[in-house]
């Protein structure tokens, strides 16, 4: 069986949550809880499944694979039954396009590790970490609206979910979570709240993992 090392909280370990939800694919979740103890993530342990000290990291037969992008791919591949990247290669290209939007340029500068850096290791004030979350989810969310205006239909790409909605959904969850106003993003929540009324993206949602904290 596959074996999902993540965190309830984490966006990126949410993504593969989905991905697996939608594929109907069955897997045993180990919690590493990015906070407790200083972190789970930077144990000897789990540095032997992934180097790089972050989550979520999918193991099967032996094989240990971070980086949510590559693990969904792997599962696309492995699992084509239900695809989350489909369509003609223009196609396939514009929804990897947009989820690596989300993956690369919004979400590396709002994770736990830089904003814990700002704030503990450079002596920013709250309300300036605060600033550069809002700053860059702002920046991103306005380029991600403007392609949803051309390409959405109930979801990023016409009326099948597809790998950008997997990574859109965690990244609308991470900035209400910090207060983000969206509402001049009306695509987005319709794709949002669209994506959310099926059980897959319910079940894959935060509060209902088994290590949440209410």
């Amino acid at each position: 069986m596959i074996q999902l090392y993540g965190y309830w909280r984490s966006t990126a370990a949410y993504r593969v949550r989905i991905a697996l939800a939608l594929k109907n694919v069955p897997y045993q979740n180990h919690s590493v809880h990015l906070i407790k103890d200083g972190g789970e993530q930077h144990s000897e342990a789990y540095q032997q499944l992934n180097p790089h000290q972050l989550v979520p990291t999918l193991v099967e037969d032996g094989m240990a694979i971070s980086q949510s992008m590559a693990i969904i791919e792997y599962l696309d591949d492995k699992f084509p039954d239900y695809r989350l990247i489909f369509g003609t290669p223009q196609q396939r290209a514009q929804m990897r396009s947009m989820a690596l939007a989300i993956a690369c340029d919004i979400h590396p500068l709002n994770n736990l590790r830089v904003l814990q850096y700002l704030k503990n290791s450079l002596g920013q004030e709250q309300l300036k970490v605060d600033e550069w979350y809002h700053h860059w989810i702002h920046q991103g969310f306005n380029a991600i609206e403007k392609q949803l205006k051309q390409s959405a239909g109930k979801y990023c790409f016409g009326d099948e979910v597809s790998i950008a909605d997997v990574f859109l959904i965690p990244q609308v969850y991470n900035a209400t979570r910090f207060n983000v106003n969206i509402h001049q993003y009306p695509n987005i929540i319709r794709v949002h709240d669209n994506c959310l009324k099926l059980e897959e993206f319910q079940n894959a949602a935060p509060e209902n993992q088994p290590d949440a904290v209410h």
